[in-house]
């Protein structure tokens, strides 16, 4: 089984790189990847879960209903991608579930920070995705937590997925591996624990090579209509393999 995701949010990473990006300009480029990923997912017959922002969320209410409305899972990403408060756990959840009628079950912290279980169950999410049980230089250093779903103080755990040695399978490694080798660990995932975690965002479905942008080339690596098209033969590969695609709530349901 193999469990799509994709942190949608407003597109801020310019400004970790010194540049002082537009709001609009954030919106409309994750609205621009996010319907060619609706358009991807909904060719292949895929389903996925999509962590949104609150103000994401409330900027492309159009977007959030077709993906409802075309089976894919709708969960948090808290209220804002670059301010957060434990109080956003609960408030981001009910904004959701208030704007778009449905239950929130899952979280994921921007930036895959780190969040107390206990906090997050009593906000009233069912699981947590905000671990890549891996060493990120700069970032975070998971090697101590465990690689399959767990369950921690009454809440699921579901870590993103990583390979050998803690290799992660997450979107700068789509990006810069070459597919085979990708593909190849994904293989691996999947026979040893008969599932996998995948996670994107929609803004690397747009071109990246924008010079104000200040970016390194692994972050601008395949973007774009290369990385549209490196999806797409993801999903075909999934086909292929008879994998199926499933929503990341029934991952706690069916466990």
């Amino acid at each position: 089984m193999i469990y799509l995701s994709f942190d949608i949010e407003e597109f801020d990473m310019p400004k970790e790189y010194g540049y002082d990006i537009a709001f609009e300009r954030q919106i409309a480029i994750s609205r621009e990847g996010l319907t060619a990923i609706l358009d991807l997912l909904k060719k292949h017959n895929a389903k996925a879960t999509f962590f949104s922002t609150v103000v994401f969320a409330q900027q492309v209410p159009d977007l959030i209903e077709r993906l409802l409305s075309e089976g894919h899972e709708l969960a948090s990403h808290t209220y804002y991608h670059s301010e957060f408060e434990n109080a956003h756990l609960k408030s981001s959840k009910e904004a959701l579930e208030q704007q778009f009628g449905v239950t929130i079950e899952g979280l994921r912290m921007p930036r895959m920070l780190e969040v107390s279980a206990e906090e997050v169950k009593k906000a009233g999410y069912q699981y947590n995705s905000s671990v890549n049980p891996t060493f990120l230089p700069g970032r975070y250093n998971k090697l101590h937590v465990p690689k399959r779903f767990f369950k921690e103080n009454g809440l699921w755990q579901i870590p993103t997925a990583v390979s050998w040695f803690r290799i992660p399978l997450f979107w700068l490694s789509f990006h810069n591996f070459p597919l085979w080798i990708y593909k190849f660990l994904l293989n691996r995932c999947v026979a040893s624990t008969g599932y996998t975690t995948l996670y994107f965002h929609p803004w690397e479905f747009t071109n990246l090579h924008q010079k104000e942008f200040n970016f390194p080339a692994y972050v601008m690596r395949n973007s774009g209509e290369q990385m549209i098209a490196r999806f797409e033969q993801l999903l075909q590969y999934i086909d292929k393999k008879g994998w199926k695609t499933s929503l990341y709530k029934q991952l706690t349901i069916e466990n």
